[in-house]
């Protein structure tokens, strides 16, 4: 079959109207939502048939299409493979009396968790994801913890992709699991000190985790004790301990309020205490330190975040002492405390780094890096009294690196580097940061990653990457996939754009809600600045995004579609005013922060009817695009990619491939096993190169 034997799908129209604000919609495609859809979350066999015979003639004329690709995606797929060290783990993080890690082996799709004890001795293989796995279509871990004293894990299954776990429960020394199963649960799970009782979150018929549980092991589920319940459909619950292991911590958050209980992680029937009631856009997280709490928070003005400390027991704001004092411009990302020291990782002009603050003489000093663009992360640990830190390093051209960090010699010690199998020399790569101008006059970052070799006169292909919502910051790191497009000529670009926080928090706050747009332009901005940059030209550039992104790739193609020669839309959230109108759906009531709430509020309506995807689809030519989604897929739902796809092949006056890739098996992440995922972004560069009419 090629694609001259398969006609593009075009889907039935079935008018739907619905009126807001005195504003009337026609929904041709709506039809495409299964009105059962909660259902089919949990049975995915449940969809109704028409909506099932779209999609998968729309996943058979997209296959057709890619036929004289000439097993380039396989090509692809084997590069991409053979830059993996199959058999491969992480670097053990020792907790008392055991080191636990996880790794592959090779031709695994799944982690084996494991640990070894801390003096020496042979390994014990904790959980095997490849044989939990066998016979299932999907199959993804979600939570793997071991209790405190070391005799039992918890871990999460998902078996459709739906975000759906089970929490099952294995005694390590035997590798028996045990009878008890919690069902309908997130993988959201903590041990108390006790060893034998978990909390964990269930989810409610909207997929919100809601309430945090108490299970006992060897006790009845339905038995389990119900420790808070959040009863506001705009926020969502979390687990977490501090690194001391004294308290829990259960948060109810949104995208910008976050209101905080404590209560003692010993397993008893204490009740959670409020640290600070929630206040609509003041933002908190908190640890623990001799006997005073440790709370990282926006309060006060603070748009950049300042941390502060209070005592355990009088923990409302009114008690609240500054240690480390907001600074504008020097954003807190993110902060680990031990018993002698305070850890904080900042970011300044959309460059990360990390400072370490001693407690008892509060003298500080910064873990400093040199590359012009890079990422860093901290990587957290079991242990609390030591002076070890553990850190993660990259660069568009440096393989990932795991560093331990003495707070108290300050000699740094790599544990492990990332190995590419196939061989890289980052002498043979560029990395540059380059700034460009946004019609406001903000100056917009774009790292760039190309070919020492290469001579740019802006007839290269290129590559440019975006996301820019949520305060999700894109990070300057190695990925070894992006250099089969690299080393076939291609630049690699990614844009630091308004709505994530690579500049501050205000760089979040500039690109939502009220101010969506100057994402859009400055993505666009980033690409007109490549161009003026000789790196590119107009009509020939790929844009790629998921999610979020996958929005941002919808909008920028309907503002300025003669700039681009192809798009990769990954699981688009695509239709946002109808997804934002709908309160029956998983993630709409917590989102209204970000986008604002259409039903209630005329200006947020407007402004979201202006820019939304489906919405402004019109008749004009557009570049060719390839868009992907997920049936059982609780974030962006799979009817989003469908029904744009559908109105697209409707409107658009061009005659280039509009292809649509559902994965009938899979959710949000799409593929749940490492080569599986390969082989979708091997698909999708396969698109990308044969718009270009590489076909090597």
């Amino acid at each position: 079959m090629t694609k001259d034997d398969v006609n593009p799908p075009i889907a039935e129209k079935r008018p739907t109207k619905t009126t807001n604000h005195n504003h009337t919609r026609v929904d041709d495609y709506a039809w495409l939502k299964d009105d059962n859809w909660q259902n089919v979350m949990h049975k995915p066999d449940l969809l109704k048939a028409d909506i099932r015979q779209y999609l998968e003639a729309e996943n058979a004329y997209t296959q057709a299409w890619m036929t004289d690709t000439l097993g380039l995606p396989e090509t692809l797929f084997n590069e991409m493979r053979g830059r993996i060290k199959e058999d491969d783990s992480t670097v053990p993080d020792r907790d008392g009396a055991f080191s636990y890690y996880a790794r592959y082996v090779e031709g695994g799709q799944h982690p084996k968790y494991c640990r070894v004890p801390s003096d020496g001795g042979a390994e014990s293989i904790l959980l095997d994801g490849d044989k939990e796995a066998e016979g299932e279509s999907f199959y993804r871990i979600g939570a793997f913890a071991h209790s405190p004293d070391h005799r039992f894990a918890a871990y999460g299954e998902d078996k459709n992709g739906s975000e759906i776990y089970q929490i099952r429960f294995r005694e390590l020394s035997s590798g028996q699991d045990l009878d008890d199963v919690l069902g309908n649960a997130s993988a959201d799970v903590e041990w108390a000190e006790d060893g034998k009782t978990l909390y964990y979150t269930i989810l409610d018929d909207s997929h919100r985790p809601s309430k945090v549980m108490r299970h006992v092991l060897g006790t009845p589920v339905d038995q389990d004790a119900l420790i808070f319940e959040e009863t506001d459909p705009g926020l969502f619950v979390g687990l977490s301990k501090t690194e001391s292991r004294r308290f829990l911590l259960i948060d109810s958050h949104d995208h910008e309020t976050a209101e905080i209980r404590l209560m003692p992680a010993d397993g008893s029937d204490t009740q959670p205490v409020v640290i600070a009631p929630r206040r609509d856009g003041v933002e908190y997280s908190v640890s623990e330190h001799n006997d005073r709490l440790v709370i990282l928070t926006n309060a006060d003005g603070a748009e950049d975040f300042k941390i502060v400390t209070v005592p355990a027991g009088q923990p409302g704001p009114e008690n609240w002492h500054d240690l480390i004092e907001h600074k504008p411009g020097t954003l807190i990302v993110a902060m680990q405390v031990f018993a002698d020291y305070l850890v904080r990782l900042e970011r300044v002009d959309a460059l990360p780094r990390i400072v370490v603050r001693n407690w008892l003489t509060q003298q500080e000093y910064t873990v400093r890096f040199e590359e012009e663009a890079y990422s860093l992360g901290l990587e957290g640990g079991y242990e609390y009294a030591t002076d070890k830190l553990r850190g993660s390093y990259s660069s568009p051209t440096t393989p990932r690196q795991v560093f331990e960090f003495d707070m108290r010699t300050g000699e740094r010690t790599m544990l492990k580097q990332d190995e590419v199998p196939s061989g890289h020399n980052p002498a043979d790569y560029i990395t540059r940061r380059i700034q460009t101008v946004a019609p406001d006059g903000e100056l917009v970052p774009v790292t760039v990653l190309y070919r020492a070799d290469m001579v740019l006169d802006g007839s290269n292909p290129i590559l440019l990457y975006g996301y820019g919502s949520y305060g999700v910051s894109m990070p300057a790191g190695f990925q070894t996939a992006r250099l089969s497009l690299v080393d076939r000529g291609f630049v690699y670009a990614i844009a630091h754009i308004r709505g994530g926080m690579e500049k501050g928090y205000r760089w979040y706050t500039n690109g939502k809600r009220e101010k969506k747009l100057n994402t859009f332009t400055d993505f666009i901005a980033a690409a007109e600045g490549l161009i003026a940059e000789n790196l590119a030209r107009p009509g020939n550039i790929t844009i790629h995004g998921g999610s979020a992104g996958g929005m941002l790739m919808g909008a920028c193609i309907n503002m300025r579609p003669e700039l681009w020669r192809c798009v990769v839309a990954d699981v688009p959230f695509v239709d946002v005013l109808s997804t934002m109108s709908d309160t029956s759906l998983p993630l709409t009531q917590i989102e209204w922060p970000e986008w604002g709430n259409p039903i209630r509020d005329e200006a947020a309506y407007t402004m979201i009817l202006s820019y939304s995807p489906y919405d402004n689809v019109e008749a004009k030519a557009y570049p060719p695009m390839l868009a992907t989604g997920g049936l059982t897929d609780p974030r962006v739902t799979y009817w989003e990619p469908a029904k744009w796809v559908a109105k697209l092949r409707a409107c658009k006056t061009d005659q280039n491939p509009l292809l649509l890739k559902i994965n009938m098996s899979a959710g949000h992440g799409g593929a749940a096993g490492r080569f599986d995922r390969l082989e979708e972004l091997a698909f999708n560069y396969a698109f990308v190169l044969k718009a270009y009419g590489i076909m090597h």
